[in-house]
């Protein structure tokens, strides 16, 4: 007789998901998809980007990343919010504008594409001169703000989605603190499922879910669209001066999300309790990010990104074999074959998203806290407080602010910079200038 799951035999973390059996990888992976869908679709129902080409590539270039980061590193590629602007200026808006333009999102996308050649420059100087010397710049001072501003700025999606109904977000919470804090088993550790599901039930059972996308869904469908993807605009007929537009304005984001990704890496790594930017490495990471939203540009998808929601789950579940992530990237690419399915998972309420939202950004700035604390960071030191109270003002003030970004001109070139943005160049200009640094990474250390 097999002996019965108990998490108090995992007290550091379950790392092979094999001990807990096949069907319970399955559920697991399976959670990490419904973590991710709601944001990830999100994007293309924003830009006019078709929500199956997303998933497919969603689950395609994340496979993709744990190949390139030697299946080490726990991580799911869903889409960037951080290029919605980029997006917006070469289109005219949001997708029901009326100025948006869908013949343009191509361009958007070639944008995109060039903003993936900047992270494997940046990957290839890492590569070449060492993490080391770029980790400099990104002490527990400067990364700890970073993640927790990173969980804050997305607490408003939270907030706006439980807001549709609150009850329905208490539903999800509730059951999913209860899973964690007193279920036994494989209920503590799927606990995102049994909150959407319960949920999501008690939506359907009141007559709040219209099922008539999951009816007019057919079951096959082609996931890619050729008019969407770049290789559209090498036919013939293209505007050249449209695409220098795209390309000048959406490539600068990528050093901004950039200081992104090495914050949700070091988020990881805490919550794993495992050095990703010391192995696999900072340049294998980066990699993989960026020839992820390279490829998932070119075909007509959004720029991809490490999941913050993703993270969120391994710090609940602790469960944090890459497999499971694999199983979900699977998972994503079966639904972008079947709009029936998908729209099963897209008819999810908006108000029982917000309620697992809550929870999952929630950890993530939990997440930057204990990176702080963990690494001993000293605020007897101004320097450090300085940095913080900069870091944190900045990205959050900024982000819910009337001005949403901080634009400077460059010639005839407008970059916009988002507050999470603004912070963390902040903080990492501050933190280099000011005196009286000592924190030390591995390979420095005596």
């Amino acid at each position: 007789m097999s002996k019965k799951l108990n998490m108090s035999d995992f007290p550091d973390g379950v790392m092979d998901a094999r001990e807990l059996g096949t069907p319970k990888m399955v559920l697991l992976g399976a959670q990490h998809v419904f973590a991710m869908f709601g944001a990830t679709v999100l994007v293309p129902a924003l830009t006019g980007l078709n929500v199956s080409t997303t998933l497919l590539f969603a689950g395609l270039c994340t496979l993709l990343f744990h190949f390139l980061t030697k299946r080490m590193v726990p991580v799911f590629l869903g889409s960037s919010f951080a290029f919605l602007a980029g997006y917006f200026a070469i289109t005219g808006g949001m997708a029901w504008d009326e100025g948006f333009n869908a013949a343009l999102l191509p361009y958007a996308s070639l944008g995109v594409v060039c903003s993936g050649l900047v992270y494997l420059l940046v990957a290839g100087l890492i590569k070449a001169y060492g993490a080391v010397k770029v980790m400099r710049f990104f002490p527990p001072i400067v990364t700890g703000p970073i993640i927790i501003a990173i969980g804050l700025n997305l607490s408003s999606i939270a907030i706006d989605s439980a807001a549709q109904n609150w009850w329905l977000a208490l539903v999800a919470i509730v059951v999913i603190i209860v899973c964690n804090i007193w279920g036994k088993g494989m209920v503590k550790i799927i606990p995102i499922i049994l909150g959407l599901v319960v949920s999501y039930a008690a939506a359907a059972v009141t007559g709040q879910v219209d099922w008539t996308p999951v009816v007019d869904a057919a079951w096959f469908g082609t996931p890619i669209i050729w008019g969407n993807t770049v290789f559209s605009l090498f036919g013939g007929g293209a505007d050249t001066a449209l695409m220098l537009t795209a390309i000048v304005t959406i490539t600068p984001i990528a050093l901004a999300t950039i200081v992104e990704h090495i914050g949700d890496i070091s988020a990881i790594s805490s919550t794993v309790g495992t050095n990703y930017i010391k192995n696999p490495g900072l340049h294998r990471t980066l990699l993989g990010d960026g020839l992820a939203s390279l490829i998932a540009a070119s075909f007509g998808a959004p720029a991809n990104t490490t999941y913050g929601e993703n993270t969120g789950v391994l710090n609940l579940t602790k469960v944090f074999d890459p497999k499971v992530i694999r199983i979900g990237a699977c998972f994503a690419i079966l639904f972008a074959f079947s709009p029936k399915l998908g729209a099963v998972i897209a008819c999810i309420p908006g108000a029982t998203m917000g309620g697992v939202s809550l929870i999952l950004y929630g950890m993530i700035a939990a997440v930057g806290v204990r990176n702080v604390v963990e690494n001993h960071v000293d605020f007897t030191k101004s320097r450090n407080f300085i940095i913080a109270a900069l870091i944190l003002v900045l990205s959050i003030g900024v982000h819910y602010s009337s001005l949403g970004a901080i634009s400077f001109n460059i010639g005839t070139m407008t970059i916009s910079l988002s507050g999470l943005a603004t912070g963390a160049l902040v903080g990492i200009i501050i933190n280099a200038i000011l005196p009286g640094k000592d924190f030390k990474f591995d390979d420095e250390a005596d």
